[in-house]
């Protein structure tokens, strides 16, 4: 049997696929993703800063951010509730984009034309409506480009997406602080809502993929709950609120468990554990810098120029290990990247004394640092794609999702701590050893797909 990098198209073709529609769409819709996520965080806390409003307040809007850890518990409605008027024409995925879009435009819209200094509950309540737009966006979106090709080009549309969601934080953060400096933060906000007209665009331009048929996922729900309950549960008999209930709740889960039997807690755990290193070791990067002796406007020159192109140098390099070699090689590279280049940090702090390390140093170490998190990045989103099943794309995707972020927040509560007790050094090297389980437990995976691939080239052919 020919290896998959042997059967690959050569990278001058390969190159191809970020010409396609469906990767200028999402690439597209990634910057109409990453666009309200700063204004309802960094953004917004330097513009009620600006304003005079107490420290007190301010770290109360943080809150406003659990709208995207609490996404699963509607991601169901976006996956099966079909809208009105616009479901007819843009259908299901695209309609919920769009919604999304319009409450994130009428949102900033609302903050543009507001005080904090003396309207701080609305502001806090457009803010909300913000995030929570952005979220539902984010659902729909996650469904419409994992639904819009096969696996194999998924590296390609998670490269485009990561694309596009950096280019909106450059302009969702420096961009609107440089218009806030020049024509107020009026000015900026209401800049903000008109470039939502950007993913809108990309949504009336995109294709909405294929879905199955209202009575044909009926019957699979049906099929479904009858064969892990093990007799027929007779669900089309039930009341409307219970096959709803159990169609589109509990059969996403039931489905990926039934899918993978035992195997699933592997992989939930894997899910849970791959970001664990670079995001334990994110919340003390900047701390880090200023620690060494960097100015500001050294980290910020060096964080944003090298960080950013080296970010989407990684991603686009992913895209294309992707298409070539397949989704767990990329995963495995990223994930063993991620940690090496924290101890390249390690290095750096054992470097810093009483004058801070050259300013190349800095660059090489966060160069390194950004390629390899663009790599893990778009392979992992690449890897959540393949995991979810057409019929509950959106459900399980933001369960995905939402796991791969809670234990490294978690643990990154401590890194302050672990510097304090043990320094920087030590800190960069336990944030490395954060990375093994997440490199072994792509090695499982990979053996039991050599299984899987090796058990099928032996079966007869008919």
């Amino acid at each position: 049997m020919a290896s998959r990098s042997a059967l690959a198209p050569p990278w001058w073709v390969a190159l191809r696929v970020y010409t396609r529609k469906p990767v200028l769409v999402i690439t597209l819709l990634g910057f109409s993703a990453g666009l309200p996520f700063l204004l309802v965080f960094s953004t917004l806390t330097a513009w009620l800063r600006d304003e005079g409003v107490a420290r007190t307040a301010i770290g109360f809007f943080a809150w406003v951010g659990l709208t995207y850890s609490l996404k699963i518990l509607w991601a169901p409605v976006v996956d099966r509730l079909r809208l009105p008027l616009l479901t007819p024409s843009l259908g299901q995925r695209r309609s919920w984009i769009l919604l999304g879009q319009l409450g994130i435009a009428v949102g900033l819209a609302t903050m543009s034309q507001l005080d904090p200094a003396a309207s701080l509950t609305p502001i806090a309540a457009a803010a909300v409506l913000v995030a929570f737009s952005s979220s539902t966006q984010d659902v729909a979106l996650d469904a419409f480009r994992i639904e819009s090709a096969p696996d194999e080009e998924q590296g390609a549309l998670s490269a485009g997406y990561i694309f596009g969601y950096r280019v909106a934080l450059l302009v969702a953060g420096a961009g609107a602080l440089y218009i806030a400096d020049a024509s107020g933060w009026s000015v900026a906000y209401l800049s903000m809502a008109a470039l939502v007209a950007v993913g809108v665009a990309a949504t009336l331009w995109g294709d909405e993929p294929p879905h199955r048929g209202a009575a044909e996922q009926r019957r699979m729900d049906a099929a479904m709950v009858d064969q892990v309950m093990g007799r027929p549960m007779h669900l089309e008999r039930r009341a409307f609120w219970q096959r709803q209930l159990l169609g589109a709740v509990i059969c996403p889960f039931l489905e990926f468990l039934q899918r993978y039997g035992r195997f699933a807690v592997v992989v939930l755990i894997f899910v849970a554990v791959f970001r664990l290193s670079d995001i334990a070791m994110g919340v003390m990067a900047n701390p880090f810098y200023l620690d060494l002796g960097y100015s500001k406007s050294e980290i910020a020159s060096i964080a944003k120029l090298f960080g950013f192109f080296m970010t989407i140098a990684g991603s686009a390099l992913c895209g294309l290990l992707v298409l070539r070699f397949g989704i767990l090689k990329p995963l495995l590279l990223g994930a063993v990247l991620v940690a090496a280049t924290n101890l390249l940090f390690s290095l750096l702090a054992l470097e810093g004394g009483t004058a801070p390390p050259p300013i190349v140093w800095l660059a090489l170490v966060i160069s390194a640092d950004n390629l390899s998190g663009g790599i893990a990045a778009t392979a992992f989103v690449a890897y959540l794609s393949s995991l979810t099943h057409r019929s509950y794309t959106a459900t399980q995707y933001a369960l995905f999702s939402s796991l791969m972020t809670l234990p490294g927040k978690f643990i990154s509560g401590f890194s302050g701590w672990l510097v304090d007790v043990g320094g920087y050094p030590w800190f960069f090297v336990v944030a490395a050893a954060l990375g093994i389980p997440a490199i072994t437990l792509v090695l499982v995976l990979m053996a039991r797909e050599h299984r899987t691939v090796t058990a099928a080239a032996r079966e007869p052919v008919p």
